[in-house]
């Protein structure tokens, strides 16, 4: 039988999942596991500047890979960490926290070392994180290989993330390295059962849609659910954090779900539907637009990544993927005729010293946007400005409406970048998050990636001041920086402007489109204070404020 030690054991198995690269900052109780990383000839190690922002570019990788890992040192190192995880918890996205602790020895004695209270608690750390994650373990000589297979089974089958704790001497311990990871599988009896009372509810079915989302793709069965529509040929809307799961090669494709706010057809044809397919669906309220639908759970098929609701009855042990394969098999296709959808966002055009506006840079943004692109999306007025756009085939947009932590897309792009080498990367963020993660922006450069950034500068927090009762109240406002001029201060190659005219940015954005060939592009567009995309404006202030 051959052997391993449980450090290289780990980042094997993490190589086999697809992790190549893995995230964090060293610390003197992790420095065993970041040799493992680079001693593994497939995998590297990709040193952020922080550990929180480390925590969102293993976020943004595992989005677009489809696992991530982060590594930090004990104590310090994971607390600072915590929120990014939270966040892949919240949003069903697989990162593995792992963390480097002081050797049993030490924490058996409770010896006080650094990076721990007065009255050392080697465990406080991992308690806390039990919070935030699917599960928790911490090796020892005698459970390392059982907890390492047990945690990444939870890991792969439920797609959260998942917390290991490795002391210093445990790294070298010997185990066998035959994995034992349990993948989950489909109940035959219990697929069967769900799958006759959904083909008996969608025979009855008149008016059927389907509500396509992002679990969808977390769980791995996209392309079941283009499959499952091509059979069916069902009219289908994708909710906000699902856009770019559709595109409108689909002829019944209706666009995004926006609530009453706009898209009109999708609204009137999803609630006057007689039989509503939820596919991976995540109903918070900024994702359904203040809960603005009207179906009821007895005409609702609600298909999750291992369970299925059919009229309040739930069916468990059924994986997502499974469920749409039968039913492509076997579902009645529709044959009414589709509603007439109108475009959501046209172009306009560009006059050359008119100040900018959400309406035209959304608008150029939109025209900008090629086939197979990236996008990731800040938190805040800009997951609204993309809400309304049509992505070209292929295009893929990440947001995070529900966890909704400012900072979060800058070092996510960054993961994006690490992820897929060969795809354009595209950020656009506000002023106010940008600053609180934009260091980020010198590991893009550290490690020779290309994203097109895209900063909005409109002097602060514009969607609190729209939120709050005094727009203009100081706690609104920001440090005021001159954006474009932060790539200069960074090592690596890289092109940056600022724009505050229509003329300016048209043009930016052509010469961004040639400039991304072989270095960074960083655009400043300069706006009003109190600027707004209309749909955040209509959502505001006539939703959320009543909430």
């Amino acid at each position: 039988m051959s052997e391993i030690t449980v450090v290289d054991y780990l980042i094997k198995r993490l190589e086999e999942l697809g992790i190549m690269d893995i995230f964090g900052l060293p610390g003197d109780f992790n420095f065993n596991i970041i040799e493992a990383i680079e001693r593994n000839k497939n995998t590297n190690w990709i040193g952020c500047t922080n550990e929180l922002n480390a925590g969102y570019v293993a976020d943004g990788y595992a989005r677009v890979k489809g696992y991530g890992a982060l590594v930090t040192t004990f104590g310090v190192g994971e607390l600072s960490a915590i929120n990014a995880i939270a966040g892949s918890f919240a949003e069903y996205i697989p990162v593995i926290k792992i963390v480097g602790t002081p050797s049993t020895k030490n924490i058996s004695q409770k010896t006080l070392l650094h990076h721990n209270f007065a009255n050392p608690d080697y465990y406080a750390f991992k308690n806390t994180y039990s919070n935030v994650v699917q599960t928790t373990a911490y090796l020892n000589e005698k459970n390392a290989k059982t907890e390492i297979d047990r945690v990444l089974s939870i890991f792969i089958n439920e797609k959260k993330p998942v917390y290991i704790a490795i002391p210093e001497d445990i790294c070298s311990v010997k185990i066998n390295d035959i994995p034992c990871i349990q993948k989950m599988t489909s109940n035959p009896d219990m697929l069967d059962r769900v799958i006759e009372h959904i083909i008996k509810m969608l025979s009855k079915a008149k008016k059927p849609i389907v509500i396509a989302d992002i679990l969808a793709e977390r769980f791995e069965a996209h392309d079941n659910l283009i499959n499952f529509l091509k059979k069916s040929q069902y009219p289908a809307v994708n909710l906000l954090m699902g856009k770019g799961l559709l595109n409108w090669d689909y002829k019944g494709y209706l666009g995004t779900y926006l609530g009453k706010y706009g898209n009109k057809t999708a609204y009137n044809t999803v609630n006057n539907s007689d039989c509503v397919i939820t596919v991976g669906a995540i109903y918070s309220d900024l994702n359904t637009f203040g809960f603005d639908y009207n179906f009821e759970p007895t005409s609702m098929i609600d298909i999750e990544g291992t369970y299925t609701t059919v009229e309040y009855i739930r069916y468990d042990n059924v994986l997502m993927k499974d469920v749409l394969s039968r039913l492509s098999k076997i579902v009645p296709a529709y044959k009414n005729e589709y509603p007439e959808v109108l475009p959501q966002n046209l172009i306009k055009e560009t006059e050359e010293n008119k100040p900018l506006e959400s309406k035209f840079i959304y608008s150029k943004i939109q025209d900008f946007i090629k086939e197979d692109d990236i996008i990731f999306s800040e938190t805040g007025l800009v997951e609204f400005g993309f809400a309304t756009l049509e992505l070209p085939k292929g295009a893929h947009l990440y947001n995070q409406v529900l966890w909704g932590s400012i900072g979060w897309a800058t070092p996510a792009a960054f993961g994006a970048t690490i992820a897929e080498r060969n795809k354009r990367v595209i950020l656009v963020t506000g002023d106010g998050s940008h600053q609180l993660t934009a260091q980020e922006v010198s590991s893009m450069m550290r490690y020779g990636v290309k994203p097109i950034i895209i900063v909005i500068n409109n002097s602060g927090y514009t969607i609190e001041r729209a939120l709050c009762k005094n727009p203009m109240d100081l706690f609104n406002n920001i440090a005021s920086w001159n954006y474009s001029k932060l790539p200069d201060v960074f090592n690596g190659k890289s092109w940056s402007i600022k724009v505050e005219t229509e003329q300016e940015l048209h043009e930016a954005l052509i010469n961004a489109e040639q400039e991304q060939k072989d270095k960074l592009c960083y655009i400043e567009i300069c706006t009003d204070k109190m600027d707004m995309p209309k749909l955040a404006q209509d959502l505001i202030f006539k939703s959320l404020a009543k909430v």
